[in-house]
């Protein structure tokens, strides 16, 4: 009976994570394999052949790159949800294009979160996946967090930052919006008329300069006021100078950010309002 179980591989080198993870994963139905640094951690999944691996970014020996460019070298295709402890973009970015399902950021996540989303890979056949859904958050996911009123709207069409993004915002008591292009964002600014809104510069359809021109632009004199802090990929200056003109608040370098700078950004732009 046990031989049927899905095995799931934690590559951890925090042993109170370790821990935690293992026996929710356990008592879950789950059987579960554990390495705490990267190269243990390769050889148990040349070995064992898991069927999903929960994988730390920095660990002794070997990190999670390492680890991922190895199980891509070998042509290992096993689903690598990542464990992180910032959560910077340029970080996600890379993990993704090394082949990481998902990811998660230790300081946020709960072990139920885990749970929900490695038996959304291995448990649930012809359900979307979370990361490829467009976002938009339950603002009552965590009734213990005291609701500031304040609506944010969070445009941005990659799903690993938007995600990360909004579970943060939310946990700081935000009521948060996402679009994942320009059309949506221009929608949903008509409809919520969001007090704040983190628009992304490149995106499909009508890019972030348009969205912000047209928001400038709008007939409702109230939502023509709203704070934009813009998001740019490469913080490259004659973007961050054209934002700025267009009537930018303020803005972002995505390599360089963390949830918690996105956080205190906008605290920062709201209070000068």
């Amino acid at each position: 009976m046990s031989d049927n179980k899905k095995k799931i591989l934690v590559i951890e080198d925090e042993e109170t994570l370790i821990d935690l993870l293992v026996t929710k994963l356990k008592a879950a139905g789950y059987r579960v394999e554990c390495a705490t640094d990267g190269e243990s951690g390769l050889k148990k999944i040349r070995s064992k052949r898991p069927d999903i691996i929960l994988l730390d970014i920095v660990m002794p020996k070997k990190n999670g790159y390492e680890v991922m460019e190895a199980m891509r070298a070998e042509n290992i295709s096993i689903p690598v949800i990542i464990i992180s402890n910032s959560g910077q973009p340029v970080e996600i970015e890379k993990t993704k294009k090394l082949g990481a399902v998902d990811y998660l950021i230790k300081t946020e996540f709960s072990p139920q979160e885990v749970l929900e989303k490695v038996s959304n890979y291995l448990g649930v056949k012809g359900r979307a996946r979370e990361s490829d859904k467009p976002a938009v958050p339950d603002s009552s996911i965590n009734k213990d967090v005291q609701q500031l009123g304040i609506r944010v709207l969070l445009v941005e069409d990659d799903a690993f930052l938007r995600e990360i993004c909004s579970k943060k915002l939310i946990n700081d008591g935000y009521e948060v919006y996402a679009a994942i292009d320009g059309q949506e964002a221009l929608e949903t600014v008509s409809q919520v008329k969001p007090d704040i809104v983190l628009l992304d510069i490149i995106l499909p359809s009508i890019d972030g300069f348009q969205v912000l021109s047209a928001i400038r632009k709008h007939n409702d004199k109230k939502v023509a006021k709203t704070p934009v802090i813009m998001l740019s990929n490469l913080g490259q200056e004659e973007d961050i100078k054209k934002a700025m003109d267009m009537g930018a608040n303020d803005y972002l370098v995505k390599a360089h950010f963390t949830t918690e700078e996105i956080a205190d950004k906008i605290k920062q732009v709201i209070k000068k309002g």
